[in-house]
């Protein structure tokens, strides 16, 4: 997996061609024509995760917009969640030879053919939001995206906080809503937690732990299984917002009180996660940032020029608690 560390590298280029998966979403959002000044406008070919949550639908906005006022033009694909989308997806780029290839990884192993075909056609490759595990550190050029693993951390510790604030006392017994199995962010995420969990809270237990694949009907599905299993867990660790409010639903389907009998911190900060915080249901978000657009854009273009950047572009975030919330949720922009 990439190590999450700021460290310089040129661009690099990337692989070769192949076919679009028939049941991939693929679409052109710009014209791809030429400049006004003659020169040749920038083509990116975009993969997409798919459109699982309300970050992710976020995300997508934000790729699209910052594409069209940047003039580029976007060859957009959405893998429906399926790597093998993904993968032919890049080929497909490949074959109508981009400039650049940004994509968000479905899961983190199993790109070294594909990223070898892109090096070969000499098209730099550029990740955004999730990180990948590759022989070769070489096969793409930098990540724009969060530190999932300090997420995690941040969300042991806000938890903490929720804690204290609700006056707790005695075992803390935990359910641990994952995101995608094999996802950068549900590795990252459940192992930052646990970092903080094990070294500063003996007595907190992550007593049940299972995917919802970030899908508000996986949340809801998995917690109605976990309440059935351990009903006497009393907090809720969910690797993004959509889980939790699916997970919501089933707290109160079981006769409970989500944010009281069963406190519930996740991560995100999407407006509907804020919602639900504001009315108490949700005790803590830590944010992380979809609006990786712009940041992809001024990438794109250093790549393209043959710039040095960073080989990991940070997104800033933020932590939420209750009392924010209400202030802070005329200002979502996602």
């Amino acid at each position: 997996m990439l190590s999450r560390r700021n460290f310089l590298t040129a661009a690099v280029g990337v692989a070769a061609a192949g076919t679009l998966a028939a049941c991939a979403k693929e679409d052109d959002s710009s014209t791809g024509s030429s400049s006004a000044g003659g020169a040749k406008t920038i083509s990116l070919g975009f993969s997409q995760v798919g459109s699982e949550s309300g970050w992710r639908s976020a995300n997508t906005t934000s790729v699209k917009d910052a594409a069209k006022d940047a003039g580029y033009n976007l060859k957009f694909s959405d893998a429906q969640q399926k790597q093998e989308n993904q993968i032919s997806a890049i080929r497909n780029f490949i074959a109508q030879k981009v400039d650049v290839i940004a994509f968000s990884p479905v899961v983190v192993t199993g790109w070294d053919a594909v990223l070898k075909e892109a090096k070969a056609a000499k098209i730099p490759v550029v990740l955004t939001d999730r990180s990948v595990e590759t022989s070769d550190d070489s096969l793409f050029v930098t990540l724009v995206g969060s530190d999932f693993t300090d997420e995690g951390r941040r969300a042991a510790k806000i938890l903490d906080k929720v804690l204290t604030k609700a006056g707790h006392k005695g075992a803390v017994k935990i359910a641990q809503l994952e995101g995608t199995t094999g996802a950068a962010p549900a590795i990252e995420r459940a192992k930052g937690f646990k970092e903080v969990m094990d070294a500063e809270h003996k007595d907190w237990k992550v007593v049940v732990s299972q995917t919802g694949d970030f899908t508000r009907a996986g949340g809801k599905q998995v917690m109605s299984a976990f309440l059935q299993s351990n009903p006497d867990v009393n907090v809720l660790f969910a690797h993004n917002d959509d889980m939790a409010i699916g997970a919501i639903q089933a707290i109160e389907a079981a006769g409970k009180k989500p944010g009281t009998d069963i406190l519930i911190v996740c991560i995100d900060g999407v407006k509907d996660g804020f919602v639900a915080m504001s009315e108490g249901k949700i005790n803590a978000i830590v944010e992380c940032n979809p609006l990786l657009g712009p940041q992809l854009m001024d990438v794109v273009k250093k790549v393209k020029d043959g710039e040095t950047v960073e080989r990991w572009i940070k997104t800033k975030e933020s932590d939420f608690m209750q009392d924010q919330a209400k202030a802070e949720l005329p200002n979502r922009k996602y």
